[in-house]
């Protein structure tokens, strides 16, 4: 099981900022998409990743003035990223070891989509219980 396969399971829509949107425009985003994070785009590609967690930490740093700065000054970079071939696991060790919750795939330098640490533990469930179901169907043919 690949990165591709999730990514065809959840499509390649992917919403992005750039490096100078405002901490406060990028929240908005996030708020209205319900989504946790969106990768920093920046000359065509992928700069860092803006978080829920690089919000927490720009506000401890520079409390209500933290909203007007931007993007740029706020994410963590540089973006750690997989590859379509990766395999599912191999990317859920990387999030593991290198504590994020998201990983842009990148493709000859291009974004081609986003996996969240949700997307690869919901795919793993889901052959889990494929495994099982096929495993109970078999015992009881025989």
């Amino acid at each position: 099981m690949t990165v591709a396969t999730i990514l065809a399971g959840k499509g390649d829509d992917v919403v992005t900022v750039t490096a100078d949107h405002s901490v406060a425009e990028a929240i908005k985003i996030l708020a209205e998409r319900r989504i946790g994070a969106v990768p920093v785009m920046q000359g065509g590609e992928v700069a860092g990743v803006f978080s829920e967690r690089d919000v927490i930490h720009c506000l401890a740093a520079h409390g209500a003035d933290g909203l007007t700065r931007s993007v740029g000054d706020a994410m963590t970079a540089p973006a750690i990223t997989v590859g379509r071939d990766e395999a599912a696991i191999g990317a859920l060790t990387l999030m593991t070891r290198r504590r994020v919750r998201h990983l842009p795939v990148v493709e000859d330098g291009a974004l081609v989509g986003l996996v969240s640490v949700g997307d690869l533990v919901k795919y793993r469930i889901d052959r889990i219980e494929a495994d099982a179901e096929a495993m109970r169907a078999y015992i009881q043919s025989v």
